[in-house]
């Protein structure tokens, strides 16, 4: 019986429990001469994982959901064709677990949880439920929760009227089991995404670890399945579990557990979000100090990169100031087609839920095109070009594009950066928080496809120049890049490249003083040459000219900053 004693089916043991009378069981077959051989073993015996103490096994009535009544099985199995599973296994894995699953068992025999709303009828014995009784017991738990089903009396549980359907009976006892937990979390769809946002409500997505292909993805799937005939998902995201830097399971007993709030304290909530966003959720993801140091190194090029183009805004009106793409500075009009392919990378990855590849997209994106690339290059002319003028408000406006794309972008990741940024981007008209805003779409003006071969070459023939220059300052020839002349040698198809740009334009890119072009000898592709650059050093540009000390009191500038000076109020 429910108390581990045996009933008087057993007259010679009733009353007695189950363990006790092992002795006494043996004798009695040995007394028979049904005992074939007696030995003492040691093998495992399932125990409570709470008290500790072995498990005892009974045949009882159970409540039961059929697989095969109603369709149930099959119509399960055309949810799973139709919802989008990431990563793409989950699907095959609960195709499989729904395919071979037995019956659902409904009920556990537990002092805790929420009841089954079912009566038995005390003259016939049939057990039942019916809508009318879980309607009067639902509004009764609205008010007092589900523990009124067994804190009140039966009678008070009962709506008016209420019969037996197998004897028209009205004498009932409570049923005592509880609902499996998984049915609770199974049917969230309906207390809590119907309920806020309507009936028919399907969620976008599920998020969960893996082992939920067994839990609340699969009681979900059965229990909307039933209820709806549909899924209650769009979506299903299955993520892995983490581990520490060694790939060992988190745990107490080996003290290598690190908590959310160590890392909040040292690093604030931003890194801690990079890191997930950063891991591949698929699959166990580490976690440990130096990852997180690694973390915080990409998090500082990323926030200098936002501080860099902010800065370089002060003076900036989008309204006024903006420049058209047709009129810009071909350096800015290349920097803006990166930033386009940024966005749709970007975009593809928000989409598919890959949010690693944002993560290493951002990375390269802030470090290698703008930070090494286009901050290096463009500085020169933010700095000392006229501050109205058209090479300099064209750089600007890509720093706008550029900031304004990047808070949105990293805003459901660096939430709290994104935010500090939003703030600081000048203009009128934008929403009042980045959450607000809508991811960037790539605006395809931004492109110049025709000039894609060209930068190719233009990049390639940066690369030669800078180890020449790295060469001769190993030499001792040169200290900074900008004291020195590049002669370069080059073929017809590196001059079509170069010609985009004036001479002043290429000393920039190479972020040198100056520049001469000539025909590359016979079997080189490109020839570089360093030498000291020409004449002194410009105070304020810190370029080399002949021009410096050729305006009378203002003998420590070129000629271009000479005339910049000129026309700035006093």
């Amino acid at each position: 019986d429910a108390a581990g004693r045996f009933t008087a089916e057993v007259p010679e043991f009733e009353g007695r429990r189950v363990f006790d009378a092992d002795d006494d069981i043996v004798s009695l077959l040995q007394q028979r001469g049904a005992l074939l051989a007696r030995e003492t073993v040691s093998h495992s015996y399932p125990h409570c994982w709470r008290c500790k103490r072995p498990v005892i096994f009974r045949a009882t009535d159970q409540w039961f959901v059929s697989m095969e009544a109603g369709g149930l099985r099959s119509r399960g199995l055309e949810e799973i064709d139709r919802v989008r599973w990431i990563p793409a296994w989950g699907k095959e894995r609960i195709r499989g677990m729904i395919r071979s699953r037995p019956d659902w068992c409904l009920s556990r025999q537990r002092s805790w949880g929420v009841p089954v709303l079912a009566l038995h009828c005390l003259d016939c014995g049939e057990a039942f439920t019916d809508q009318a009784l879980a309607e009067h017991v639902a509004l009764i738990f609205e008010t007092e929760g589900s523990d009124a089903w067994f804190a009140r009396e039966t009678g008070e549980l009962l709506p008016p009227g209420l019969k037996c359907p197998g004897c028209g009976g009205a004498d009932f006892e409570r049923e005592t089991d509880i609902l499996d937990v998984w049915f609770d979390s199974g049917v969230s769809f309906s207390a809590v995404t119907e309920r806020d946002y309507g009936e028919g409500a399907i969620a976008d997505l599920y998020l969960e670890g893996s082992d939920q292909h067994r839990g609340w993805f699969h009681s979900a799937l059965l229990t909307s399945a039933a209820t709806r005939g549909r899924a209650p998902y769009e979506a299903v995201l299955t993520h892995g579990f983490v581990l520490d830097g060694e790939g060992r399971k988190m745990s107490k007993s080996m003290g290598n557990v690190i908590s959310p709030d160590q890392i909040l304290k040292r690093y604030g909530a931003d890194i801690l979000r990079l890191w997930v966003a950063a891991e591949d959720y698929r699959d166990d993801v580490r976690i440990s100090d130096e990852i997180m140091e690694r973390l915080a190194d990409s998090y500082r090029r990323i926030r200098n990169t936002a501080r860099n183009a902010l800065g370089n805004l002060y003076d900036f009106d989008p309204a006024a100031d903006c420049v058209a793409v047709g009129d810009m500075e071909a350096l800015d009009r290349w920097v803006l087609g990166r930033l386009c392919e940024f966005i749709e990378r970007c975009r593809r990855f928000y989409d598919n839920y890959e949010f690693h590849g944002v993560y290493h997209a951002l990375n390269n994106f802030c470090s290698v095109d703008l930070s090494s690339i286009y901050f290096d290059i463009v500085k020169d002319r933010l700095y000392c070009c006229p501050p109205g003028s058209r090479e300099r408000r064209s750089a600007q406006t890509v720093m706008y594009e550029l900031v304004k794309s990047l808070a949105v972008i990293i805003a459901p990741v660096l939430s709290f950066t994104a935010e500090e940024m939003w703030a600081a981007v000048p203009g009128s008209g934008k929403p009042d928080s980045v959450f607000l805003a809508d991811l960037p779409e790539a605006d395809p003006s931004w492109r110049d496809e025709g000039a894609a071969l060209s930068w190719q070459r233009l990049w390639g023939l940066r690369g030669e120049v800078t180890k020449a220059l790295e060469t001769e300052r190993k030499a001792g020839g040169i200290g900074h890049s900008l004291d020195a002349k590049v002669r370069l040698g080059v073929g017809a198809d590196d001059r079509r490249a170069l010609a985009m740009f004036d001479q002043r334009g290429l000393a920039a890119l190479f972020i040198v003083s100056q520049v001469e072009l000539a025909d590359g000898s016979s079997g080189a592709e490109v020839e570089v040459t360093v030498e000291k650059a020409a004449g002194d050093k410009c105070r304020r540009c810190w370029n080399y000219s002949p021009t410096v000390g050729s305006h009378g009191g203002a003998s420590d500038v070129c000629d271009r900053c000479y005339r910049v000076l000129g026309g700035l109020d006093s």
